[in-house]
């Protein structure tokens, strides 16, 4: 099995939005933990942000945050929802061998939802860091990880990913 960490639009302008149940900067800085270890496990890690169709010049802070995407990474830039539509996404996990996903990041119920679901459509495993990602509430954010996610795949903690030390 070969998975890979897939963060979805950790970009300044939607880690400082209002989120819940966690804030933009504690799903950053466990993505940041998720990248490295995934990383150090010689596995890929693909950086997915987000560009505003149809406008001239992007909003501030809608590159990545940084220490999200590295040389290596695959860096995915989308202009919907979801990372799979209109993306080389599928082509870079296929050629590296991935067979599983390991989901991440903002929003817990639209960039994450979206990819993930368009994941299973195209027959990848899933997995989902729960505490690595936020809604725009608790409420949906908690709904998405007890009810959703579950049909999906294996809804588990940041921490499962770190090692034996068990760091967040």
């Amino acid at each position: 099995m070969t998975s890979c960490l897939v963060l979805i639009d950790l970009m300044p302008r939607i880690i400082g939005l209002p989120l819940a149940p966690h804030t933009g900067e504690e799903v950053l800085g466990r993505c940041r933990r998720l990248a490295t270890a995934f990383r150090d496990a010689g596995r890929p890690v693909a950086a997915v942000r987000v560009d505003r169709p149809g406008v001239a010049e992007q909003p501030p802070g809608s590159g990545f945050a940084d220490g999200v995407a590295e040389a290596a990474d695959i860096v995915v830039v989308k202009h919907t929802v979801g990372a799979f539509h209109a993306t080389d996404l599928d082509a870079r996990l296929r050629e590296r061998g991935v067979d599983t996903v390991v989901m991440a990041g903002l929003v817990t119920t639209m960039g994450v939802e979206s990819t993930a679901r368009a994941a299973s459509d195209h027959g990848y495993e899933i997995e989902f860091a729960a505490d690595a990602m936020a809604g725009f509430t608790a409420a949906e954010h908690d709904f998405a990880v007890t009810h959703t996610f579950p049909r999906f795949g294996a809804v588990r903690l940041s921490t499962d990913y770190l090692g034996a030390t068990g760091e967040s």
